[in-house]
């Protein structure tokens, strides 16, 4: 006897092949009905035979398509239906969306090699996509992911794509983004004059390759927004790029032509290739010790004995890899602090001072994105996501949340992203940039708009960080006057704890929380950034801290590493700060110490006055510069000769005592390498003491510091096997994480 089941899947099975792939199911398992796309995932109805039903529904939740991710699914009888054929149904929205937003997905194999094909069709197309890779949430205009929802929705399909597109043993079998040259997307050329290069398409790459080869800036417009591409090889160039950037230090990321490229010229492990092949091909931190190649190294990451570097994930990149016989440079399309662009007018106006020449389409770009950025530690391949973008944002999956309410967080400023809570899922919104830069805070107002209109509704409720002058609160505040919605208020460091433990779902645990990072608007007015917190029954309680001292001069303190310095050393230092201060400095500076009433725990300030009294650093061109220059010069350490640099670690963190002793290690000769191994191991050693002594069990890390891999490792080594750690590696330790943090602070803490 024939049953009919209605069948629903939700989660990340939109724009991934979903549809194509339960057809083909049910073509095998000889059954009828529809499958379509709904506001909450995927509506399937089958008829047919109990247990050929039972083996494809098993089968349809065991074996998905390779990119998609179920989180959750149910069957169910109804009253039989009539079908004469199995068929994929146009997309059916009945209210407001439920379901994952599709990220983007890096070109597959397969792709891949049809654009390397002379025989086929799609040789030499860059925008060659199927149900597996290609631009998703890039270019999302709503949902369900139908090509009627997206800024595809320009190109009509030509009767060979169409021909794919209804063909069941296709791969590109209702793909959304399929197109080819015939009636795709098209490339110009332009100089930075705005004149059209004459150049036959064949030609283009290879015209390409040989304008970077002799030195050129090229803005290309890639999939997720433009990209600004160099020589990595050219120092010139580089020098050239890094003026007209206004990038004077930051390091560049470097673009391979392939993995067996950069496998000829840097050592790289199995974490480091899983991560440089994956679908979201982020960029990935890798070590330059050893550097096999011709790359200016020092020109590329000034200072650092690390690259940034990431492989080709689009077709364009692709199809300028295969023309390249040396590395290029990648970074963002942008003035430094500006987000990156994605307009065609706006890049010409913005970058013609920049690029020289301006490779362009005319696709347009919804929801640009910067590259995600991702490290492995050296000793325990500790991951670390350094930033959340492309190929990640906007989904976070892996949590439940039972809350009825409609809930966005607004997160913080220097490194802002937005939470919200519309519905059964979770979005995390792209890293957007510092909101102190107008044109990064007109970006971040337009992805709250965007969350709003694709979403259809407004939030009910508005978390914010308590510092009163964040551009994010400023805004939410005027958003939930505007339209009288609930406000909430969240301390800085108790949104990163929160944040730690939400992704390790540890509310039903007692936590000791460690939270360091530069700087966060304190509950007591004061600048907190080097926090111990308790963690237990609903509860966060501050029990410790880095010892207060003085916070002077405002943001030129967190902009001068030698302010650090001064602020924390007591005296006997006189030699050394006259040769880092003129004597109207030094009176000025005493004067504002006498008289100075804000206080800091700031680790992150701790970290500058280590890089000053090293001459390391003194001035930063870049945010977290000084303590990434400190860990650069680490490249292995043995603890069994490592001291600390305090008397007791369990009871407190004395920043005074810490510069003192590094100053009588530094007149010994002690070695600068020596010396910052010593100060890791002693904040790794007063955080292990501290949970040692208050019996603590679980230990949850979070805030900037803890991108700094060597202290990541030296807390794995240090910790005794009965203590667990937990560490972030579905968000960036940094104030990325504060959105996600104050959600998970308003729905689980009690105070």
């Amino acid at each position: 006897m024939l049953k009919t089941y209605k069948i629903t899947v939700s989660g990340l099975v939109q724009g991934v092949g979903f549809r194509p792939f339960v057809y083909n199911l049910a073509i095998e398992f000889n059954l009828k009905g529809t499958v379509s796309n709904n506001e909450e995932g995927v509506l399937i109805f089958v008829c047919g035979i109990k247990e050929n039903i039972d083996c494809f529904y098993n089968k349809l939740i065991q074996f998905p398509p390779p990119v998609s991710k179920i989180k959750s699914s149910s069957i169910v009888e109804v009253e039989n239906l009539d079908f004469n054929d199995f068929k994929i149904d146009s997309s059916k929205k009945s209210s407001k969306l439920n379901l994952a937003l599709t990220p983007d997905f890096a070109i597959c194999k397969d792709c891949k090699d049809e654009i390397e094909n002379p025989e086929n069709r799609r040789f030499n197309y860059p925008f060659t996509t199927c149900v597996n890779c290609g631009p998703r949430y890039a270019i999302t205009q709503n949902f369900p992911f139908e090509r009627n929802h997206t800024t595809m929705d320009l190109f009509v399909m030509c009767d060979d794509c169409k021909k794919e597109y209804n063909s069941p043993i296709n791969r590109r079998f209702h793909s959304q983004t399929n197109t080819c040259s015939t009636c795709g997307i098209e490339l110009v050329l332009l100089n930075n004059e705005n004149n059209k290069v004459e150049i036959a398409k064949e030609a283009l790459f290879e015209h390409l390759s040989k304008l970077l080869f002799d030195g050129n800036i090229i803005a290309i417009k890639n999939t997720s927004g433009y990209l600004l591409c160099c020589n990595a090889e050219n120092k010139e160039a580089l020098q050239k790029l890094r003026i007209k950037k206004n990038r004077p230090k930051k390091p560049f990321a470097v673009l391979y032509p392939s993995l067996e490229f950069l496998k000829n010229e840097l050592k790289i492990n199995n974490k480091q290739q899983q991560s440089l092949t994956s679908v979201e091909r982020p960029i990935t931190i890798i070590s330059s010790k050893n550097y096999k190649g011709n790359i200016v190294l020092n020109e590329v990451a000034p200072g650092l004995n690390q690259l940034g570097v990431l492989l080709p994930f689009s077709g364009i990149l692709q199809l300028l890899a295969n023309k390249l016989n040396f590395p290029i440079i990648a970074t963002s399309g942008n003035i430094h602090g500006s987000p990156i662009l994605s307009n065609n007018e706006e890049a010409l106006d913005k970058l013609k001072d920049v690029a020289d020449y301006f490779l362009q389409h005319n696709l347009e770009i919804e929801q640009p994105q910067d590259d995600s950025v991702i490290k492995f530690s050296a000793k325990f391949k500790q991951e670390v996501l350094f930033r959340r973008a492309r190929g990640f944002a906007p989904n976070y999956l892996d949590i439940t949340i039972a809350s009825s309410e409609k809930i966005m967080a607004m997160g913080a400023d220097l490194k802002s992203s937005i939470a919200f809570y519309p519905n059964q899922y979770l979005y995390l919104s792209q890293y957007i940039g510092n909101l102190e830069n107008f044109e990064v805070y007109k970006r971040f107002n337009s992805t709250v708009n965007s969350f709003i209109n694709i979403f259809e509704q407004l939030p009910e409720v508005i978390l914010l960080d308590k510092h009163p002058l964040y551009h994010s609160s400023k805004y939410g505040k005027e958003l939930a006057e505007k339209n009288k919605i609930k406000l909430v208020e969240i301390q800085h460091h108790k949104a990163h704890f929160s944040a730690i433990l939400g992704e390790h779902n540890l509310f039903k645990e007692r936590v000791l929380g460690v939270v360091f990072d530069g700087t966060g608007y304190g509950d007591d007015a004061n600048i907190w950034g080097g926090e111990f917190f308790k963690y237990e029954a609903n509860k966060i309680e501050r029990i410790k801290h880095l010892e207060y001292f003085d916070w002077i001069l405002g943001d030129k303190m967190s902009k001068e590493p030698r302010l650090s310095l001064f602020s924390i050393a007591s005296s006997g230092m006189d030699e050394l700060f006259s040769k880092k201060f003129t004597q109207n400095e030094l009176k000025t500076y005493q004067y504002l110490l006498k008289t100075n009433k804000l206080k800091t725990s700031s680790i992150g300030r701790l970290f500058d006055a280590v890089a000053s009294i090293l001459n390391v650093v003194d001035f930063i061109s870049y945010e977290g510069e000084a303590a990434i220059l400190l860990e650069n010069m680490v490249d292995e350490y043995d603890l069994k000769v490592c001291k600390s640099y305090l008397n007791s670690p369990e009871k407190s963190i004395n920043p005074t005592e810490i510069i003192q002793n590094i100053y009588k290690d530094i007149r010994k000769g002690n070695s600068k390498k020596n010396i910052i191994i010593n100060f890791l191991y002693t904040l790794a050693n007063s955080i292990v003491a501290i949970a040692k002594t208050n019996n603590y069990k679980h230990i949850a890390f979070s805030g900037g510091v803890f991108q700094n891999t060597t202290l990541l490792d030296m807390l794995i080594e240090l910790t005794p096997t009965e203590i667990k750690l937990y560490f972030h590696t579905e968000v960036s330790p940094n104030d990325e994480n504060i959105s996600f943090g104050q959600l998970m602070y308003y729905l689980h803490i009690k105070n």
